[in-house]
């Protein structure tokens, strides 16, 4: 007989003082099978990492037994230090040269047909890391020149010169999320700045890139601060959105205020569409680059 194994999302043990108890829906199986496995090994053996693994994604089983995976580029370390984030937060090793000839190569390996890049903040280097950005995504074309690439950026602390440097390599999908409300700033993402991320998006558009961005739900913020941020979002003309709950990876982390119900998630996709976004994937274990795929078929 065949049991499904089930566990919490995130890694705070489940006696944590005034940890919510969590609701059924927040329940996934497993990362198993011969697909994950494979995956699995390929990121170890090429020394690459993934966000998948470093933020402690609840999505990791299901995407990487499909096949698929986010690779995470500029190390594994980042500087800024965002309440909510698992990925490590201190001072980055040297740049490595040759990551994104690594990351080309695994791109090619598992034969995909959609790539997801996203990476850790480097705010010590000139560039942000965006030379780094912008090889990574040539060197993925140049071996798998019918993949479609969607990155999901740092803001590059607004160094407009770096964003563009991104935007020549030109990515089909330009990702950079909000994650919070601008109220909740300084608390959830101390080094961002609300109006920096809406321009960085604006001007992504205005470069003629498909653009996305995404808001964690969970964290303080009411329904009507969330909808004010989806219609910032489309004044900036951002045309697809990610809305998912956030987890508190462990007890140093910011807590979760609230688990917000599925009904309620379904709510901020119709309003979202009904504001003229080209899709809205809206529910508790969406992340950003969950079925990335299938949302920029919308377009």
């Amino acid at each position: 007989m065949n049991h499904k194994v089930f566990v919490d999302i995130d890694g705070a043990p489940a006696t944590a003082p005034n940890k919510l108890a969590k609701p059924d829906w927040l329940k996934v199986r497993l990362p198993t099978g011969e697909s994950y496995q494979r995956v699995k090994k390929l990121m170890d053996d090429n020394d690459l990492h993934t966000v998948c693994e470093s933020a402690a994604c609840p999505n990791r089983g299901e995407c990487w037994s499909a096949g698929t995976a986010t690779f995470m580029i500029l190390g594994n370390v980042c500087t800024r230090s965002c309440g909510f984030c698992n990925v490590i937060t201190g001072k980055p090793t040297e740049l490595d040269l040759d990551e994104p000839s690594r990351v080309a190569a695994a791109v090619a390996k598992l034969s995909l047909k959609y790539a997801v890049i996203t990476s850790v903040n480097r705010d010590e280097l000139k560039d942000g890391g965006a030379s780094v950005w912008a090889d990574t995504i040539m060197q993925s074309r140049a071996l798998s020149p019918e993949t479609k690439i969607e990155v999901l950026i740092p803001d590059f602390c607004g160094n407009w010169q770096s964003l563009q440097t991104v935007i020549d390599a030109r990515p089909d999908v330009l990702n950079h999320n909000i994650e919070t409300v601008p109220r909740l700033y300084l608390t959830v993402r101390p080094q961002g700045k609300y109006e920096r991320s809406l321009e960085l998006l604006a001007r992504a558009k205005a470069a003629g890139l498909t653009t996305k961005s995404g808001i964690m739900l969970g964290l303080g913020e009411t329904d009507d601060e969330v909808l004010a941020v989806m219609r910032d979002w489309r004044k900036s003309q951002v045309d697809l959105v990610t809305i998912g709950q956030y987890m508190q990876p462990t007890l140093e982390h910011l807590p979760v205020e609230r688990f917000v119900h599925p009904d309620r998630f379904k709510y901020f996709e119709e309003q979202g569409l009904a504001m003229g976004f080209a899709n809205v994937f809206s529910g508790p274990l969406v992340r950003s680059s969950y079925h990335a795929e299938e949302q920029a078929a919308k377009i």
